[in-house]
């Protein structure tokens, strides 16, 4: 019997052993020993097509009969580490650029990879080596277009309008980013948009940027070139628009002739995301799906970012297969392209053993830290540009004891993160900075004055309390219902009471034990004191629904990052109203808040406070909120994430003349990412920066 039960077990162990086998086959490819090429050219003989295929997306499966682990490689870092959780936030990259400081640039990108890496090794150690988005190890960053339009809504994101001092403080950044290990890569950085892609926003998938040879040469190629041969970038990210009628992604002038035979670049191609796909549906530069992958693979893109849903579900690279079909593009070529994508990752260290690469020991700990953060403060602080001091009146003296705050961006915190920005762990406006270094014997007030732009004078506030209440009781608050998924469907897992809407959510926190995905449904009676027009909205990650009376004033029901989207209603005065808002949130960080628009006079509360104090200071300028990638804010020269003009909105001018009109000292503190013209305020300010 037990000579029975020891050969059951031996034959049970040899069949386990061959599963093993079967299922994680071992390749010389995940020998750190062995060259890169061996390694390469292993794995290669190994992959089906499909499976060569499936690793040209950005958002790359795993391979689990190989032990390859997903790895998704959509990351940002433009001025920290974004979409990621809390990180240390940097200037935007227009305001590093206003530094002028090489040495500084490095710094902070040296700061930048070190939390990347700690949030990568966090993220796998926790889910079995496989990385998510935003949680990988290359960084689609530095923008080094030339910022040749100041209405450009994306200018905020590059280093202005040089080519030389672009090139200078990107080369810096890259190498920060990079650093200098002899084998791995800290992170990879990326050069986009490459290239003569500077706006406008709502053109860029099918617009045609004609340059002529020198302006390709003298301002639109100098800086990529330099990031190239001096930085040694090893990615590059093609732009949506075409050159001289050639698509950016398919471009034979850009990207096979200059890029990869002149220049003699050795990394790997990524197309700006959905890009691959305007080759056909926007430029119509190819007569089908399958053609645009060919084209763009045999130029040089070797890895597609994806954008699923915009264009019928149709994803670019899983057209290759048909293109092989018909012979429009070699395997060989498909060969070419996956070796370059996993030449990266094993130059990323994401197959060899840890105690190899140096910077796979970073701790998590120095994610968000306190010596970070005083790099931060000291980028922050050259940043800064000081344009007029009349009669030195800045710092304060005695004679203005009572300090007047005011201005939409004294307290808005979506100045501070800026385009592609990450999430402050302790976030400090002008408001509350100034409130903790004021020194004893000066009295500081504030008051918001005016909104960004006018908003038919309304702009969105928190939802008032006492506007909202349980429904059909008179207790404040909402009801709220809490589903274990994202369609709110079945039986809600969760119901209580809440006295508002505002959440906010840490990456990888399992909110009430709904796990990091759930949606849950608020609803309450809603009464205003006032008759009128009234606008509901929500800010938030991922998709909400805003209904009054079962009747849809506002939804964005989609998977997605942090935004802004409100909507109109008409409120009559004590009337009741049923309120209810739907909200999903997947996995990652998450926001949301409850907004509501209502006139609050803040104009003669900033006027009555004036009057009361012995200087004003302004917080003015623009915000994300306007100006951007791609947005739907169309109103007041703002068109779309650009602008018409560079004029400082006329309701921020106009509040500026009449405290002026009072008699008060002037200091105008601007946020902006593009440029503002303030030529009244810099006629009748006493100092400005």
């Amino acid at each position: 019997m037990t000579k029975f039960k020891t050969l059951n077990i031996c034959a049970l162990a040899f069949i386990f052993f061959s599963f093993e086998s079967f299922a994680q086959k071992k390749i010389d490819f995940f020998n750190a020993n062995l060259s890169n090429e061996i390694r390469l050219e292993s794995l290669i003989k190994e992959l089906t097509l499909e499976e060569k295929i499936s690793q040209m997306q950005h958002n790359a499966v795993a391979i689990p009969r190989l032990g390859i682990p997903a790895y998704n490689w959509w990351n940002e870092c433009l001025h920290g580490v974004a979409r990621a959780g809390e990180a240390t936030v940097f200037p935007q990259a227009i305001g590093l650029a206003a530094m002028w400081d090489k040495n500084m640039m490095f710094r902070v990108a040296d700061v930048i990879s070190t939390e990347a890496r700690a949030k990568h090794h966090e993220f796998a150690r926790k889910n079995q080596g496989n990385s998510a988005q935003y949680f990988g190890l290359n960084m689609w960053t530095p923008n080094i277009n030339i910022f040749r339009d100041p209405r450009w809504g994306r200018g905020q994101e590059t280093y202005g309008e040089d080519p030389y001092l672009t090139s200078r403080l990107g080369i810096q950044f890259i190498k920060g980013l990079q650093g200098n290990h002899p084998k791995y890569y800290k992170v990879i950085a990326t050069a986009k948009h490459f290239a003569v892609h500077s706006g406008p926003e709502n053109d860029r998938h099918f617009f045609d940027a004609k340059a002529d040879n020198r302006d390709l040469r003298e301002t639109y190629l100098p800086h990529f070139e330099a990031a190239v041969k001096e930085a040694n970038v090893y990615s590059v990210m093609c732009a949506y628009n075409r050159i001289n009628g050639e698509p950016a992604c398919a471009s034979n002038s850009l990207l096979k002739k200059i890029l990869l035979e002149e220049w003699k670049f050795k990394g790997f191609v990524v197309s700006d995301c959905g890009a691959i796909e305007d080759i056909y549906f926007y430029h119509k530069y190819s007569k089908t799906p399958e053609e645009s992958a060919a084209l763009a693979v045999k130029t040089g893109c070797d890895l597609d970012c994806e954008m699923a849903g915009i264009y019928k579900n149709h994803i670019a690279y899983d057209s290759l297969k048909l293109a092989i079909k018909k012979g429009l593009i070699s395997e060989q070529k498909i060969n070419d392209a996956i070796k370059r994508l996993f030449l990266a990752r094993l130059k990323m260290g994401l197959f060899d053993p840890a105690d190899m690469n140096p910077y796979a020991q970073i701790p998590f700990s120095a994610n968000d830290s306190k010596e970070n953060s005083q790099v931060a403060l000291e980028a922050a602080r050259k940043s800064i540009v000081l344009l007029k001091n009349e009669k030195n009146i800045l710092p304060f003296t005695k004679d203005y004891k009572k300090i007047a705050l005011i201005g939409p961006n004294a307290d808005n915190l979506n100045v501070l993160i800026g385009n592609y920005g990450g999430t402050p762990s302790k976030p400090i406006t002008l408001l509350k900075g100034m409130q903790e270094v004021l020194p004893s014997g000066f009295e500081l007030n504030y008051e918001k004055g005016t909104y960004l732009v006018d908003y038919d004078q309304f702009k969105l506030e928190k939802m008032p309390a006492s506007f909202v209440s349980l429904p059909n009781q008179t207790v404040s608050g909402f009801l709220a219902k809490y589903y274990p998924n994202i369609t709110l469907s079945g039986d809600p897992k969760l119901v209580k009471v809440e006295k508002e809407i505002d959440l906010y959510l840490k990456e990888g926190e399992s909110y009430l034990n709904l796990g990091e995905s759930f949606s849950v449904r608020w609803s309450a009676d809603l009464k205003v004191p006032e008759t009128g027009a009234y606008s509901l909205g929500m800010g938030c990650e991922d998709g909400f629904k805003i209904y009054v009376n079962d009747k849809i004033v506002v939804e964005d029901w989609q998977e997605t990052h942090y935004t802004q989207k409100n909507g109109k209603v008409f409120l009559e005065k004590d009337k009741k109203y049923n309120l209810k808002i739907e909200w999903f949130k997947t996995k990652g960080y998450g926001r949301a808040y409850l907004e509501m628009i209502r006139d609050v006079k803040l104009k003669e509360k900033a006027l009555e406070l004036a009057k009361k104090s012995d200087v004003v200071v302004f917080a003015l300028g623009i915000s994300p909120e306007l100006e951007g990638e791609e947005m739907s804010v169309k109103i007041d020269g703002f068109d779309g994430g650009d602008r018409t003009h560079i004029d400082l909105p006329k309701n921020q001018e106009e509040l500026i003349k009449e405290v002026k009109a009072l008699g008060k000292p002037i200091v105008i503190v601007l946020n902006t990412g593009s440029a503002l013209a303030i030529n009244w305020a810099k006629q009748f300010a006493d100092a400005i920066k």
